[in-house]
């Protein structure tokens, strides 16, 4: 069943999805990010408090806030993050979207490498000091990657994860498992196994270095993360299961980055604001 789900994924993925160039909307204003601790707190179990929207206020913060780098996970083209994009540009934030080098198909620390350049690039051209990183799957691990070893913890603001396998995946270990080879020679399936030498240095001392805000998000019906609280991180991170404070809300892996719950939580995240998903957002 679980095999089946991956590689249902992974058609629907590649057939419905068509390769775009990584997307950009910018304005003509450029912004200095913050330099802010990260806090410490554990799972939320908030109340499905219906969570305000979006103001004027906090839409012209949106627009003098970092600006924000969306990155795609495994075979993540860039227009599948164009809904998340659209949400958090009609609060106000400028989005990038990047999509990772072969679909993040290849070793993710060459990925981080390549991130590194391209959030150079969207320094230069925005003259912001810092920008925020909100990843999907794999994107998370390439993004942590740049920050702790490739100078990230000096030009990320915050970080969010939405269903990271930041300590590997049961999914990647089976499809050894069931005969495919070592992940099928695929390189970040590899690296996403549980107890894989890459994850074994990622993870090795502190989660969070720097004062990044970080935030991971987690459901309890994502297909590709298993087991699911292997997607959260220590050392001072916030870690937000959605079924604590909604239980009926059914979130898939994919499901991440179209949720409407979820987005709350991204937006609260982005704005340093106390976590209270909303769970009948649309």
């Amino acid at each position: 069943m679980l095999l089946r789900s991956i590689l249902a994924t992974a058609t629907a993925a590649t057939v419905l999805l068509a390769p775009t160039a990584a997307s950009a909307a910018t304005t003509d204003r450029a912004t200095t990010g913050t330099d802010q601790a990260a806090t410490t707190t554990a799972d939320n179990p908030t109340t499905g408090a219906t969570a305000a929207p979006a103001t004027a206020a906090t839409t012209l913060a949106a627009a003098n806030a970092n600006p924000v780098i969306v990155v795609g996970g495994l075979i993540g083209v860039s227009i599948a993050y164009e809904p998340i994009a659209a949400r958090l540009r009609a609060d106000g934030y400028r989005v990038w979207i990047y999509q990772l080098p072969n679909l993040g198909f290849g070793d993710i620390r060459q990925s981080a490498q390549a991130l590194s350049a391209y959030v150079a690039q969207v320094r230069a051209a925005t003259g912001a000091a810092k920008v925020d990183l909100v990843t999907h799957s794999e994107g998370g691990l390439v993004s942590r990657w740049y920050v702790k070893f490739l100078g990230g913890t000096d030009t990320v603001g915050r970080y969010v994860s939405l269903g990271s396998p930041q300590q590997g995946t049961y999914v990647a270990n089976i499809i050894n498992f069931v005969g495919l080879g070592s992940c099928a020679g695929i390189v970040a399936c590899q690296q996403m196994s549980i107890g894989s030498d890459f994850l074994a240095t990622l993870n090795a001392g502190d989660d969070t270095p720097g004062a990044v805000r970080w935030t991971t998000v987690r459901t309890w019906q994502d297909e590709l993360v298993r087991p699911v609280d292997n997607a959260v991180l220590a050392d001072g991170a916030t870690n937000v299961l959605i079924q604590s404070s909604c239980p009926l809300r059914v979130v898939g892996h994919l499901g991440l980055v179209l949720d409407g719950t979820t987005y709350t939580v991204v937006r609260q995240a982005l704005a340093d604001a106390a976590i209270r998903p909303t769970c009948f957002a649309v």
